[in-house]
């Protein structure tokens, strides 16, 4: 990046110089400083253009002739009332009024200045055209000395008048720089959006339409192009009118009631064109319309709902395939079968890989449904319309591309078992308004129905996430919070029961391989440094340890050496804690140390923690932070 100075003068070339020798102005570019007073000075502009200056400094009519040539910003250094003070004592003992004479007006009045200094003044602006005439109207009027920048001076002393240069002080030409740095600092954040904006437009699948007030194309994508068979280049900058003759969205431009939703036939392919007006201030200043053929849409929610259906209508995972013996886990086993024996919404928390599904799948096995469906639906795979419908079901007709004759949602499908909702925390704030719904009347409603229908399901939910830190957030709502949050089963982390790693890595090597391995076990030493790790994964991370070193490890037992081998540079040895520290020690000692970090600002200690400041508070509830 860099930053051109262009000064008229030789004296502002010396003071940006000594500007830039004393300022660090934080510029990561160049900022070079040239010498060139109006054409001279424009023909510097375009040197420096074409060796990359993202902006110019200049003064006066050297400024304002620039800034009428080239595209890149143009800083002025301003005329202070300073620089002309200094310029009247340069004059010496002046009797007659003095000409201020400047191609263009400053920004303070100099006859008031005069009247406080005691000096008669007038402001004089020049044009090439009127410069004459101007001059010979103050010379009528008795002034007889001048100031002025360099090419007013200069035409003054070529006609034989008493002129001086305004110098510009080291503040002016400083101030200058900085609005030049701010100028090309906005610029290029502009610059950034629009390419931003293009990208998106120009990678998006969807067709992508755009007109302003007047019904010209202004945005034509890719996928326009490919839909319409017509070029961006023939279309953008026609009225929409002379590219698509039948076109509604010209309708949005209105104000009046337009067609929002339609289906539009393209040859042998059928469209779904939503439209949108562009509104600024209340003010409609152009439409937008988005096309998605529906030909895909279609194969897409059929692979959809094929993944979905292929994933759940049963539960392979029993409580007997849960391994772990520690107390926490037995904790843990024992309260499962208890929600198990209940008909009462479960909310399974714990971190990404603990085993939230299988606990679900454990849940329903050892239920009194467990004979029924299990249908599980990941809340965060899906968009917003897709996730609806796959829930509640459509009847025939309800949008574009609905099967016909409809389709029965996943609550209808999970009728006398059980629905697992994981991922929760990640379903949209309106489908949640509905969910609670059905927790509370037992009954959902089709898209596009005008009637309920009955169902008997048990539902589980799983998050990872703090719900209740959410809730504090406005992200999830309250009131399906508390009705999910009947039972809650916490899935506990690897690392807070790392006595469990032993037997889990046995269960592991167990499992028949889907490669040829010669790995038959473990050594003690390697299960030792396996059980020091912190396990960010958990027990899928575990798994997928083991599962790697049955195929690399070349001796009959994986060995430490083996492991690290495996795990060099996978995890820092910092997050490790001790044998000795609890989970919440380690905890604790992290909150700390940020409160000394943050200098204990709360919020930003909770911004740290990727939570809310309620949440913090809970968390230290009960013991004291060190501050």
């Amino acid at each position: 990046m860099k930053i051109t100075v262009i000064a008229p003068m030789e004296s502002i070339v010396q003071t940006a110089s000594e500007v830039l020798r004393k300022q660090d102005f934080g510029w990561p570019g160049e900022i070079e400083v040239v010498q060139g007073v109006l054409e001279t000075g424009l023909e510097q502009a375009f040197r420096a253009i074409d060796r990359g200056t993202d902006a110019i400094v200049s003064r006066g009519g050297t400024a304002s002739l620039i800034a009428r040539n080239v595209e890149i910003p143009v800083a002025e250094i301003q005329v202070s009332a300073f620089d002309i003070l200094r310029a009247l004592k340069e004059m010496g003992d002046v009797k007659s009024p003095v000409g201020v004479v400047f191609g263009r007006r400053l920004l303070f009045e100099c006859e008031k200045l005069g009247e406080l200094i005691g000096v008669p003044m007038r402001e004089i602006h020049i044009g090439s055209d009127v410069f004459e005439e101007k001059i010979q109207a103050a010379l009528s009027d008795g002034i007889s000395a001048f100031m002025g920048d360099a090419i007013s001076v200069r035409l003054l002393k070529e006609r034989g008048q008493k002129a001086f240069p305004i110098q510009s002080s080291e503040d002016a030409v400083s101030r200058a720089i900085a609005d030049a740095i701010n100028l090309v600092t906005v610029r290029r954040r502009e610059q950034e959006k629009a390419e931003l904006f293009r990208t998106v437009i120009n990678a998006s699948d969807e067709g992508i339409i755009s007109i302003d007030r007047y019904g010209t194309i202004n945005v034509f994508n890719p996928a326009a192009e490919q839909m319409m068979q017509i070029s961006s280049a023939t279309a953008i900058g026609k009225p929409i009118g002379d590219i698509i003759p039948d076109d509604k969205l010209r309708d949005c431009l209105t104000g009046e009631k337009f067609e929002a939703e339609d289906v539009k036939h393209i040859d042998d392919r059928v469209f779904a064109i939503k439209r949108i007006p562009i509104k600024l201030n209340r003010e409609v200043v152009g439409a937008i319309a988005n096309m998605q053929d529906v030909t895909k849409l279609q194969i897409f929610e059929q692979t959809v709902r094929q993944k979905l259906n292929a994933k759940g209508l049963f539960a392979k995972f029993h409580l007997e395939q849960m391994i772990g013996s520690t107390p926490i886990m037995k904790t843990l086993k024992d309260r499962l079968l208890q929600y198990a024996a209940t008909d009462t919404t479960v909310l399974i928390t714990g971190e990404s890989g603990t085993g939230k599904e299988r606990a679900a799948q454990s849940i329903h096995n050892s239920s009194k449904c467990r004979k029924g469906p299990f249908v599980a639906v990941n809340c965060a795979a899906l968009p917003e319309h897709l996730l609806e419908s796959e829930l509640f079901g459509y009847e025939e007709g309800a949008f574009t591309g609905a099967k016909k004759g409809g389709k029965e949602g996943l609550f209808e499908l999970a009728h006398g078992g059980t629905i697992f909702l994981d991922e929760i925390s990640e379903m949209p704030l309106p489908l949640q308004a509905r969910l609670l719904r059905v927790l509370q009347e037992k009954e959902v409603m089709r898209l596009g129905a005008d009637r309920v229908i009955p169902v008997n399901v048990r539902v589980l939910a799983s998050s990872n996430q703090d719900l209740m830190g959410l809730v504090d957030d406005r992200k999830f709502r309250a009131d399906l919070y508390y009705r999910l949050d009947v039972f809650r089963l916490h899935i506990p982390p690897l690392r807070e029961r790392s006595e469990d790693i032993p037997e889990l890595v046995r269960g592991f090597l167990e499992r028949p391989a889907s490669f040829i391995s010669s790995v038959s076990g473990i050594t003690p030493d390697a299960i030792a440094f396996l059980q020091q790790l912190p396990w960010r994964g958990n027990v899928r991370e575990l798994r997928n340890v083991v599962e790697r070193l049955r195929l690399l490890s070349v001796g009959p037992l994986i060995n430490e050496a083996d492991v690290r081998q495996e795990l060099v540079g996978a995890v820092r040895p910092d997050e490790c804690a001790p044998p000795e520290m609890s989970a919440e020690d380690v905890e604790k000692d992290k909150i700390r140390q940020l409160f000394k970090e943050e200098k204990n600002n709360h919020t930003r200690v909770a911004k740290r923690l990727g939570i809310s400041r309620s949440t913090l508070w809970r968390k230290m509830k009960g013991w004291y932070v060190e501050k």
